[in-house]
């Protein structure tokens, strides 16, 4: 996906909603399966998914490129 096409999805919506939306959609299992990073297998949260995903941003772009995925999907 194009980086272009990747903010158009993304327009208006916050990363905690994402998450949100991410974590129920999936549970924090297969999340952690689909974007290898430890916050989500390791004592999951939405508070230290954020604070890790805002600090790293090829994860970011990882979590909002599935995101956008599953948008793409309904």
């Amino acid at each position: 996906m194009t980086d272009k096409k990747l903010r158009q999805h993304l327009n208006g919506i916050t990363l905690e909603n994402i998450l949100y939306e991410l974590v129920d959609y999936y549970g924090w299992r297969e999340l952690s399966e689909l974007v290898e990073i430890r916050c989500f297998y390791n004592d999951p949260s939405i508070k230290s998914s954020l604070t890790f995903l805002r600090k790293t941003p090829w994860a970011r772009t990882e979590v909002e490129t599935l995101y956008c995925s599953l948008k793409e999907h309904d």
